[in-house]
């Protein structure tokens, strides 16, 4: 016997969602998770701030980005329903602010911090959509093991650019007008 036809996920199903979890729609499928571990803010934390001053201010780089930590993101028709852990936007893509809870342009950039429950779902269902989404680059964080792995649109996929490791210093595009360290991401 068949299973019957599954109901597609919505928006209301993320409002509806506990307040203490994060709700995301990939494929009409609702996934739910709790809030990130602490190496995980940790990461996502630091990296925002590493990369705030020079990029969304222009303080010791360039300037000419809005970079948001986890903003709701409504992409494509249907849509998908994803929360990264950081976006960012160049400025001139996006000048202002939405005013709506959500954001439906794609970011130029995204950063997933890897949790161990949240890591296949990260590879297999978000990076695809991403791709569909035309989002240049993305950086997938894994705190446990200390890396992050660069990957930049190629096509329709993604390429993998670089992977780095503990304490390296790095310059990783497309914020490689300044010199991360990757050490001050890991919790100590």
């Amino acid at each position: 016997m068949a299973d019957p036809a599954r109901k597609r996920a919505t928006y209301e199903d993320v409002l509806s969602a506990p307040e203490h979890m994060v709700a995301e729609v990939i494929d009409g499928v609702l996934y739910t998770q709790p809030r990130p571990a602490m190496p995980h803010a940790q990461a996502a934390t630091t990296l925002g701030e590493e990369l705030g001053p020079p990029f969304k201010r222009g303080k010791g780089g360039p300037g000419g980005w809005v970079i948001l930590y986890e903003p709701e993101l409504h992409l494509g028709s249907e849509p998908d329903i994803v929360v990264p852990d950081l976006a960012g936007w160049r400025r001139e893509r996006m000048p202002l602010l939405p005013h709506e809870a959500y954001v439906t342009l794609a970011p130029d950039w995204l950063c997933e911090v890897l949790s161990p429950s949240t890591q296949m779902k990260d590879r297999t269902k978000k990076l695809p959509l991403y791709a569909r989404e035309r989002v240049s680059h993305v950086w997938l964080v894994e705190p446990i093991a200390k890396t992050l792995e660069v990957f930049r649109l190629d096509g329709a996929t993604f390429r993998l650019i670089a992977t780095y490791a503990e304490d390296a210093k790095v310059r990783a595009e497309p914020f490689d007008a300044i010199e991360l360290d990757l050490s001050v991401l890991w919790l100590r």
